[in-house]
């Protein structure tokens, strides 16, 4: 098998993108975080931007979650230093219990941004739980997916069937 991160002397190397035409390159990965029973109606009580003791739950997470994204290379040691045209983190209460995270990350670039949503998606994830861990300790990130891939090689999109924001739950 043919490993592309690593040389012919089976060390790890960055891929070589240089050869790789600049395309449009679009990503989007989601992130689920459970709470236990009634820390999120408490934060509901607090209006639609959700106050925890630390300050503003939702508003917080999406700008750690987008400074994430652009700092992904400095994160994952093989990951390419990407401009990104693009970050949108949108956040959502789907159940009493549980909020959904998505990130969205658009670049022209020779390589793709699945890492950069990935990591956004996460890193709001993580912030939410920094933000409400006061509350409980009880919290969960329960799943972080690449949902849809565009650009490049190939696309990809996860069976609508499998994307939790189409799943009862």
């Amino acid at each position: 098998m043919n490993l592309s991160h690593l040389n012919e002397d089976n060390q790890p190397r960055m891929v070589d993108v240089g050869h790789k035409n600049i395309t449009t390159r679009t990503a989007t990965a989601e992130a689920l975080v459970r709470f236990p029973d009634g820390i999120l109606e408490s934060l509901t009580a607090a209006g639609p931007e959700r106050m925890a003791p630390k300050g503003p739950v939702f508003q917080t997470a999406i700008l750690a979650g987008i400074q994430a994204a652009k700092q992904t290379s400095s994160l994952i040691p093989l990951c390419h230093v990407i401009p990104l045209d693009k970050c949108d983190i949108a956040i959502q209460a789907v159940g009493q219990e549980i909020i959904l995270i998505q990130c969205t990350v658009r670049a022209s670039h020779k390589t793709g941004v699945e890492m950069e949503a990935l990591t956004g998606a996460t890193v709001a994830a993580l912030t939410v739980y920094d933000m409400c861990k006061a509350l409980s300790h009880a919290i969960e990130i329960q799943s972080v997916k690449l949902l849809k891939k565009t650009g490049g090689k190939s696309d990809f999109s996860v069976d609508p069937k499998r994307a939790s924001s189409n799943v009862t739950l």
